[in-house]
């Protein structure tokens, strides 16, 4: 079972090498690893080279933006299964395509997803979030929760069948595209009780509060267009939810 990995860069240049390394370390080897640079005017492209040894493919061309750059790496890949890491975050443990691949053939399921961590910039030990996937239902999808996107992989053939991410969504593009694959065509999944990837704070969804606006609003539309009855209030109470998993006990 061949497992594609795809990381979407721009400017990234400080934290990039730090990701491919954490690709490169696995211990699955039947992996290809894809890079779409979405024409960065920093050192990306000089990171890329260097490391390229590490990389199956790459690109460095302008985008219409985060999803775009993710559906194109997507319809370069060869694998059977789609995996996504930011530039940003990295794999904290060598094995954890090879769990993610083991749970594909020991279930015979269609989505694998797990936990993650968010960790500080300044110390990538020190955990300062954990998001568990494990309370998921497909309930959860009412209030604005989703299993965590960067923990989560399914087969190429599902995004050729039900479509890629929605280019037209700023933010919410992740959770519209769970929704859709999860939600409302009932593709089979399983949980993996561990944390798969460790993130630098600061995501594309977490800066203003005009990002808590767009996601909000973004959110709601993503249900309607997949059938799932929620509304605002619904919607923003996730926020005292998520105070949850930043108290210690939860970031084991």
């Amino acid at each position: 079972m061949k497992v594609s990995i795809i990381t979407v860069t721009y400017n990234a240049a400080s934290t990039l090498a730090y990701t491919i390394n954490s690709v490169a370390s696995q211990d699955y080897h039947d992996l290809e690893y894809i890079v779409v640079d979405g024409g960065s005017k920093d050192d990306t492209v000089n990171v890329i080279q260097a490391h390229k040894n590490y990389i199956t493919k790459w690109i460095s061309e302008p985008d219409k933006g985060l999803y775009d750059a993710m559906n194109k790496g997507i319809k370069m890949a060869t694998g059977d299964i789609i995996g996504i890491i930011n530039a940003d975050d990295f794999y904290h443990k060598e094995n954890i395509i090879s769990q993610v691949a083991e749970a594909f053939k020991e279930k015979g399921i269609q989505c694998v997803f797990a936990d993650i961590q968010f960790v500080s910039p300044n110390d990538l030990n020190k955990v300062v979030r954990h998001y568990n996937s494990g309370r998921f239902t497909l309930e959860s999808f009412k209030w604005g929760v989703m299993p965590a996107h960067p923990s989560f992989f399914t087969y190429r053939e599902n995004f050729e069948k039900f479509s890629y991410y929605k280019t037209d969504y700023k933010i919410a593009a992740d959770f519209e595209l769970l929704a859709r694959f999860l939600y409302k065509h009932k593709l089979s999944y399983t949980y993996l009780s561990i944390p798969v990837m460790k993130m630098r704070t600061g995501g594309l969804s977490t800066r203003s509060w005009k990002s808590t606006y767009i996601i909000n609003k973004e959110d709601l539309r993503a249900c309607r267009e997949n059938g799932i009855k929620t509304n605002y209030l619904m919607l923003y109470s996730r926020y005292f939810r998520k105070v949850l998993e930043y108290l210690p006990f939860r970031r084991k």
